[in-house]
């Protein structure tokens, strides 16, 4: 099949190797993920009862941006919420349909990059997602579909890597290290470790910047700290003592200017 003509050529890339790496991913992550009970945030899965990331969902239309298996969905539609889940990639999709099954609920699951959904504009109250979509898509494509899809003083809340440790942790490296390797200036924009998704990352000014020009404004900068016993199945016990001293993921939040 042809790559749609909305779909860039790293969203294309991705499109592929999510849906080469689909099926290890949820076979490694998914028990974590289901212990979770699907709202908790990050590689060591804090959760939004703690957080308070994105208040009240219940009668809220909220979209999940990269959606995965859609455990986040799952459980934000038991709290109420009018779920959409998107997701760019088709076997990511197949896992989330699955799910659902088993958890007896329905809502939309729309096949699409992040950075070109297709979905109706001023949609939405709620978009986020938990390393999804603002991580594996081009953030100077999705901040502003973002902006478009939400309605005024609508939300957006997304986790992902810190730029501090991609700036330790150079694309051929399982781990980070304890030194600034890679250039904050030249080599931020995309992220590219071998046989692995592209990865997306903006300087703090720039990512200031883009929501400022696309009419948000800012509420918090959340920087997520491991407990000392986190365990994760996504990073290893070095890995967490490393983000216990220096900030790893983190989580902004910001909100859709009210329109005059």
């Amino acid at each position: 099949m042809p790559d749609e003509p909305s779909l860039s050529s790293q969203a294309a890339t991705n499109r592929r190797l999510w849906d080469e790496l689909s099926d290890a991913y949820q076979e490694r992550h998914g028990d974590q993920l289901a212990e979770s009970r699907g709202a908790a945030w990050g590689l060591w899965q804090v959760q939004e009862s703690e957080l308070q990331v994105l208040g009240e969902v219940s009668g809220r239309d909220v979209l999940e941006l990269g959606c995965g298996a859609a455990q986040w969905s799952i459980a934000l539609h038991g709290r109420g919420a009018r779920m959409t889940g998107l997701d760019n990639s088709a076997r990511q999709l197949e896992h989330a349909r699955e799910l659902m099954a088993k958890a007896g609920v329905e809502f939309p699951l729309i096949h699409a990059p992040a950075e070109a959904t297709g979905l109706r504009a001023a949609s939405f109250d709620v978009v986020f997602c938990d390393f999804g979509g603002m991580t594996f898509a081009d953030p100077c494509k999705t901040v502003p579909e973002v902006a478009r899809l939400l309605r005024p003083g609508g939300l957006l809340a997304f986790s992902a890597n810190t730029p501090i440790v991609e700036l330790a942790w150079p694309a051929e490296m399982e781990h980070p290290g304890e030194k600034l390797i890679v250039n904050y200036w030249e080599e931020l924009s995309e992220i590219k470790p071998p046989g692995e998704p592209i990865g997306f990352q903006l300087r703090y000014g720039e990512w200031i910047a883009l929501f400022r020009a696309n009419g948000f404004q800012i509420e918090a900068l959340l920087e997520l700290r491991p407990p000392a016993d986190g365990v994760s199945s996504y990073r290893n016990e070095a890995d967490r003592e490393w983000a216990r001293r220096w900030p790893m993921e983190h989580i902004w939040r910001v909100r859709k200017e009210q329109t005059a």
